[in-house]
This record gives C-alpha cells, sequence and structure tokens, in this order.
C-alpha cells in the first residue's frame, strides 16, 4: 500500500493524464491502474478535476495565438515520438542523459503543481459556497429581525390605545344591507389617531377583488380613513388614517384599493358618538 502511495505521489499520473508520458511510462501506468482498483480511481479523479478546471477557466484564444501553440504542440509530437531504435547487441545500455533527467523532474514538477492549483481551486469554490450560505444566514436573521421589531411596535401601539384615556370607543351598528354586521373604532381626537379592533369585526370574509373602507363623516361629508380586509384569523387591531374630527364612521364593501366616494348601498356598518 505505501508503495502505491508513493507511486501516486510522484505525479506520473497527473502527467498521464495530461498525455505528457513516454510509451513506456504510459503502458507502466496502464498495466498500475488494472491492477490497483485504487490508482484507477484516482486516474478518474484528475480527469474529472482537470475536465472541470477546463470548463471554469476556458478562454477562447486569439487566432495568431491559437496557431503558434498548436504548431508548438506538432512539433514536440513529433520530438516525443523520435526514438532511438533497438539493436540486437544485447551489450548495448541506454544510457539516460542529464538533460532528459532535467526534463522528467520539470514534467512532474508541473504536474504537482497543476494537482495543487486544482486542489485550492476546489477549496476556493467551497469557501465561496459557505460564505454565499452565511450571507443568506444573516440577511434572514436581519429580516426576522425587523419582523420582530414591528411586532413590538405595533403591540406598543395597541397597549397605548388601550391605555390612553384620550382614546373613545364606538361600537359601529349593521346595516339593514348587514344587519348582524360589526365593528369597534377607537379614537383620539387630541392625538388625531384612529384605530380598529379586528377582533371585534363582524363582516363576512372580502373577496381578492373588494376591501372595506372605514369613513369619517365631518359636517356631513365622507372623508377617506383607509382599507382594510377581513381574514379567519383577524385577531389585531389596525392603525386608520389620522383625522381631528368626525361626527360618525362608517364602513362600505368597495373595490380592491378603496373608492373616492363612498358605496352607499354597500355600507356594512356605521355609528355615531
Amino acid at each position: 500500500m505505501e508503495d502505491i502511495k508513493a507511486y501516486m505521489e510522484t505525479g506520473i499520473l497527473e502527467l498521464y493524464v495530461l498525455g505528457d508520458v513516454n510509451p513506456q511510462e504510459k503502458l507502466q501506468v496502464e498495466e498500475m491502474a488494472a491492477k490497483h482498483p485504487l490508482i484507477k480511481a484516482e486516474l478518474e479523479e484528475i480527469e474529472l478535476s482537470m475536465e472541470l478546471f477546463a470548463q471554469e477557466n476556458a478562454i477562447e484564444p486569439a487566432e495568431a495565438l491559437r496557431d503558434r501553440v498548436l504548431n508548438s504542440v506538432l512539433t514536440n509530437f513529433g520530438d516525443d515520438r523520435t526514438f532511438i531504435k533497438a539493436t540486437d547487441n544485447t551489450e548495448d545500455k541506454i544510457v539516460s542523459l542529464p538533460a532528459a533527467k532535467s526534463s522528467n523532474f520539470y514534467k512532474y514538477a508541473f504536474a504537482a503543481c497543476l494537482a495543487l492549483l486544482l486542489a485550492s481551486g476546489a477549496a476556493l469554490i467551497s469557501l465561496y459556497g459557505k460564505l454565499q450560505d452565511s450571507y443568506t444566514q444573516i440577511a434572514a436573521l436581519q429580516t426576522n429581525n425587523q419582523h420582530f421589531a414591528n411586532q413590538v411596535n405595533f403591540k406598543e401601539g395597541e397597549l397605548q390605545v388601550l391605555r390612553d384615556t384620550s382614546f373613545k370607543f364606538v361600537k359601529l351598528q349593521g346595516t339593514a344591507h348587514a344587519p348582524d354586521a360589526g365593528l369597534t373604532v377607537a379614537w383620539s381626537p387630541a392625538r388625531k389617531k384612529v384605530w380598529i379592533d379586528l377582533r371585534s369585526l363582524k363582516m363576512p370574509v372580502n373577496d381578492s377583488t373588494h376591501q372595506y373602507q372605514l369613513w369619517a363623516l365631518v359636517s356631513g361629508k365622507p372623508v377617506d380613513l383607509g382599507v382594510f380586509d377581513k381574514s379567519s384569523d383577524s385577531t389585531d387591531m389596525k392603525e386608520m388614517k389620522s383625522i381631528a374630527s368626525a361626527d360618525a364612521f362608517a364602513v362600505t364593501l368597495e373595490p380592491k384599493g378603496g373608492s373616492v366616494s363612498p358605496t352607499m348601498d354597500q355600507m356594512m356598518v356605521i355609528g355615531k358618538f
């Protein structure tokens, strides 16, 4: 196992994938891969890594540069296949030249650097993904905190309505159009604030094309105080538009977004102080 590991760490597998080995080295790698599943798996992983790296960093070369690279590859390809023919003299020995040793060293060094580059790229991609996840979680926490702060402020507003003695409460009664309808309105002339208690709302759930609209009657003229919806879980109070004086309040059913003037035959409730 140690010999296999040491063989894998020489960089010969990376050179094999790059096609930068001589026929003898190529045959040796293929024999090792056939004998050892670990080496075969390592070869497949190197091929996949290099393919992914090439896809991520692919750049279309200039026409002139591409021609130069192709010519250089063809020249080197021809050089690599110029071998010394073996003779029948068994006493002859092949002597490795220092230049060849140096060339092999640079080949292995290049393969090791390439493997390190691939590993570093994978680590950076993983780190980037983790950072993106962290940013998403931080954004979600900020949104939740803002929502919580808004809820706290809203509840404080509800408590202020209940504690502030300047607020007057009037229960709006159903009309002939909706005799069972009802709604409680809290109004502070001093603060010019109007709230409605959705917990006391007794009206049908409005559809998606209509909304209920609150009106204040001032000297016989209707003044828009905003729209609201009735849902099956309407349990909060809702702050409406401000007004300093009013003789009465009423609610009508209007098209979504509200109307300029109330639809009288759709009046649900009305109440006077």
